[in-house]
């Protein structure tokens, strides 16, 4: 067997000597143009020419949860793509979800600048039942974020594609579901896919039927939010703030109006990384499983070509 690693911006010999250490057997290497062909492939922004080459794959697997970018590629016809399903970023997407509403309901952002100014002030307690949280995407990540932000008494709203139900949850679907969605939901947390229905899903109108003072989170893609839309949003008083962790252009341009609104907080694209170890494994659990003979059917994180994850 033989598996070709080709991750764009990721320093490759750890992956290589986990990945070899994992399967046993097998020649595990980088992918170089004119290579060998490969049984399995192993990527993360993988330039077209690899798929051009490697016509005889068996499998492709991406070393992260979002796909977009490889969905955009002319893939293989009929060769799985199989995303991660978790490898331990749903706990770090949790962590910083609710760090990132709890930041905000607490108001520590305005204590911040009080103790930066040298004042000690002092802020009335808010009441949980005033800040529903809305999360759009209930997918592993998204159904993991919900329960945390449950544990500490929010009312917790949920809005995926199809119908989801999570114990805890005021669960919302499709369209029709949408506006109900919205205007139940005071902080929004964004974790959708993204797909051509998905760009710019947090536009003025939408963002307009948040309940009034509403908070953005997009922990996402950068395309899902139209940036002016939320300025403006931001500026009109309608929106109290954002916390923001991924962008249309990364890194973020040092001119972009993000960097200094008194609103808006970013952070670098960091809310949930992929971590190795996790990853290496739950991959090559994965590649074993295949090699066999377990239907790719059955494995997490396949992705439908048709709905884009």
């Amino acid at each position: 067997m033989r598996v070709s690693f080709c991750c764009t911006g990721t320093t490759a010999q750890p992956w290589l000597d986990g990945l070899r250490a994992a399967l046993p057997g097998a020649v595990v290497e980088v992918w170089s143009a004119g290579a060998a062909a490969a049984d399995h492939a192993i990527v993360w922004a993988p330039p077209q020419q690899f798929f051009d080459e490697q016509t005889g794959l068996k499998a492709i697997f991406n070393i992260g949860a979002g796909v977009d970018a490889l969905m955009k590629l002319r893939l293989p016809p009929e060769v799985p793509v199989v995303r991660l399903d978790d490898a331990g970023m749903s706990v770090q997407m949790a962590e910083y979800v609710c760090h990132a509403v709890i930041r905000h309901f607490r108001e520590f952002d305005g204590y911040e600048s009080d103790m930066a100014r040298g004042e000690w002030s002092y802020r009335k307690p808010r009441l949980h039942a005033d800040f529903p949280v809305g999360v759009m995407g209930l997918g592993v990540l998204g159904a993991r974020v919900s329960r945390a932000l449950a544990q500490f008494d929010f009312p917790v709203l949920g809005w995926s594609r199809s119908a989801k139900s999570i114990p805890g949850v005021q669960c919302f679907s499709g369209e029709a579901g949408f506006n109900d969605f919205l205007a139940a939901t005071r902080i929004v947390v964004c974790l959708l896919p993204l797909t051509a229905e998905t760009e710019g899903i947090l536009r003025h109108d939408t963002l307009s039927r948040l309940q009034p003072g509403g908070y953005v989170i997009n922990v996402a893609r950068g395309r899902h939010l139209v940036d002016d839309d939320l300025i403006a949003l931001l500026d009109s008083g309608h929106l109290a703030g954002a916390m923001l962790d991924v962008f249309r252009t990364e890194p973020l341009p040092e001119d972009h109006p993000f960097w200094k609104h008194p609103k808006i907080a970013v952070t670098p694209h960091t809310s949930a990384r992929t971590l190795r170890e996790e990853s290496i494994a739950q991959i090559a659990a994965k590649i074993r499983a295949l090699q066999n003979g377990t239907p790719v059917s059955t494995l997490a994180g396949v992705v439908d070509p048709k709905k884009g994850y």
